[in-house]
């Protein structure tokens, strides 16, 4: 992204802020713009800051702005300001129904070329490339074989579908973005300028650091605290990895190991309630709940996916001889709350707002206030009146990438209606598996892997929601377990080789090897890749059922994942035998899969388990190397 400065910077900045400010405006006021003017309104600021601050080649002209951008971004405002001047007319036609105007045509297409060109320079090719080949299935639809043949569509019903309705570029993935997302980005922009990502590596470190492998523990912590800041795996890594990785590695852990906790602490911060990536609010639309519930069905699996990761670190540490870091090096714990625990508390604020069912608009916009109003309860952290013009500006900036990746989705989304394709695929997908719900889920899990490796989290997803979730609801899977299944596997694929991104993030940082890397990380995110198996069968994991029944799986679970992390890592009460962590992981499979005979047989295991390694002679274990 260029850093500009001098007068091309402040008036960029200018815009920045005046997007962030409109937007809060929107949510707070009546007199607002309507739905359809506020969408608008978003594709215009989101198109003008792509061209202005990202530029054709990475790493092109980084401090200055080329004249042919200028005109890109100026050809924006004129297609965003046309939909403006037919207002009336755009609004109240019906789609496809009424032809378009030659001017129609010309303006649509071009807008649709400025957003794949604007996602191209955000996010990568990978999502434009896609729904490129979306709008040629849509055209070539007579001459395509079989199943995924049909009637066709005008160039001129893709240009009305993609730009001209509201189940195209201006759809519920925009719509979200301009709704939620950036207020949510916003809210972290405003906590990170107060110091609160400090304050959580250093409340991480107090409670964790000096324990064995605290460093790693570090990780898990901090970044699942700062998810709530970054929303993003890989900007996570970036942040936190600087510090946590040099610490991992000075006290023991290999590079790689370093590396790969690191990586699958900061992508669990997408999963991590009470803000959740972009996708989760996305779901919420598509599901028609509210964001509530989507954060609340999300809690359980959370805690068994860093529950996991927190075991793996010790039982590694413990393996390997590795310590913590030492006491008088370590922050105390009662100061940093005294000092800085009042940066916590708009979190709370948060948290509180959504759970007593204020709406997701309302909570972010009072939680960013009580940022300003609560850092002053220090003057040293008190934000000024620049730093929160600064804070807006990041918040618009942040936003860009999610918003173009939504506008582009929407371009997919509009040509799947129109040809009927998420029909036809879901025939197609229950006929592959057959009928049964396993094989379907195993193909959802790889589309997810696939598809994530390529774009971020939020398309991803969306692509499934499209395409693979209907297929899977139709087998008999409720509706939140199923949209959660797909968003899970989106995240993953983060962490998932070859094309990790927050692996190689990491291992950039740790100076790791990135096969090695993301083997270990494949290691440590494993209760990420068998918890939605089990949330699919017993919606009791995702808070849906009797209190005795969810108390009976959080129990069950978190013995389970802890057991999964002992078989993986082959250390226990002592380092284990090829036997012993085969009856360690068998066990897992079954205290994770909720149900009463299920968790007496995965408790029976691990005891025998456990007896074999408490019988068994302790042998003297080496401690392994550390890595350079």
């Amino acid at each position: 992204m260029r850093r500009l400065s001098g007068i091309p910077g402040l008036v960029v900045g200018m815009v920045a802020v005046v997007m962030s400010v409109y937007h809060v405006y929107a949510r707070l006021t009546w007199y607002a713009p309507d739905q359809h003017a506020l969408l608008f309104i978003t594709l215009a600021f989101t198109l003008v800051l792509s061209f202005v601050l990202y530029p054709r080649r990475p790493g092109a002209t980084p401090d200055r702005v080329p004249w042919s951008d200028l005109g890109l971004a100026a050809l924006s405002l004129v297609c965003v300001g046309y939909m403006f001047a037919y207002y009336d007319y755009i609004v109240n036609r019906f789609p496809t129904a009424h032809p378009l105007a030659t001017s129609d045509k010309v303006v649509g297409a071009v807008a649709i070329l400025l957003v794949l060109e604007a996602t191209r320079r955000t996010i990568g090719a990978s999502l434009p490339i896609v729904a490129l080949c979306f709008i040629a299935y849509g055209l070539a639809g007579p001459w395509l074989p079989g199943a995924l043949g049909h009637r066709g569509l005008t160039l001129e019903i893709v240009i009305d579908q993609t730009y001209f309705t509201t189940e195209g570029i201006f759809g519920v993935p925009l719509s979200v973005a301009g709704t939620y997302v950036i207020l949510f980005i916003i809210f972290g922009a405003f906590l990170e300028k107060s110091g609160a990502g400090q304050f959580f590596m250093s409340f991480a470190n107090a409670i964790a650091g000096g324990a064995r492998g605290g460093p790693g523990k570090v990780a898990v912590v901090s970044s699942s605290l700062f998810g709530t800041i970054s929303g993003s795996a890989v900007a996570n890594v970036m942040v936190d990895g600087w510090l946590t990785i040099p610490m991992m590695k000075k006290t023991g852990f290999k590079p790689e190991a370093a590396s790969a906790i690191e990586a699958v602490a900061s992508t669990g911060g997408q999963i991590m309630p009470p803000i959740m990536g972009a996708a989760a609010f996305v779901m919420a639309e598509f599901l028609g709940v509210s964001y509530t519930k989507v954060m609340i069905a999300a809690a359980i699996p959370a805690i068994f996916y860093y529950g996991a990761l927190f075991a793996a670190i010790h039982l590694n540490a413990v393996r390997t001889g590795l310590r913590g870091i030492p006491k008088h090096e370590l922050p105390l714990l009662g100061q940093i709350i005294v000092r800085q625990g009042h940066l916590f508390l708009p979190v709370v604020v948060l948290l509180v707002l959504l759970v007593y069912g204020f709406t997701p608009t309302y909570a972010a916009i009072v939680a960013a206030a009580s940022v300003i109003v609560i850092s002053w309860a220090r003057p040293r952290t008190g934000l000024r009146l620049r730093t929160c013009v600064e804070a807006l500006r990041e918040g618009a900036e942040h936003t860009i990438p999610v918003a173009t990746a939504c506008a582009a989705a929407g371009i997919v989304i509009g040509i799947v209606l129109q040809t009927g394709l998420a029909l036809r695929f879901t025939s197609f997908l229950i006929q592959l598996a057959a009928g049964h719900l396993m094989p379907a889920l195993l193909i959802t899990m790889l589309a997810g892997i696939i598809l994530g490796m390529g774009m971020p989290t939020t398309p991803a997803y969306i692509m499934q929601a499209a395409l693979l979730i209907p297929a899977i609801i139709k087998l008999g899977v409720t509706p939140i377990a199923a949209h959660m299944f797909a968003f899970y596997f989106s995240c993953l694929s983060a962490v998932t080789p070859p094309v990790a991104l927050a692996v190689y993030a990491a291992a950039s940082i740790g100076k790791a090897s990135l096969w090695g890397a993301g083997v270990q990380a494949l290691k440590f995110a494993a209760a990420g890749f068998i918890v939605p198996f089990f949330f699919v069968y017993s919606p009791a994991l995702l808070f849906q059922g009797t209190w005795t029944e969810i108390g009976s799986v959080l129990v069950t679970g978190t013995i389970g994942v802890i057991a999964l992390a002992a078989g993986l890592e082959g250390q226990f009460l002592r380092a284990a035998t090829w036997l012993e962590r085969g009856l360690f992981v068998a066990a897992a499979f079954l205290l994770i899969d909720p149900g009463f005979t299920t968790d007496v047989i995965g408790l029976v295991v691990l005891a025998i388990g456990l007896g074999l390694q408490k019988l068994r002679p302790a042998a003297v274990v080496v401690p392994e190397r550390a890595g350079p």
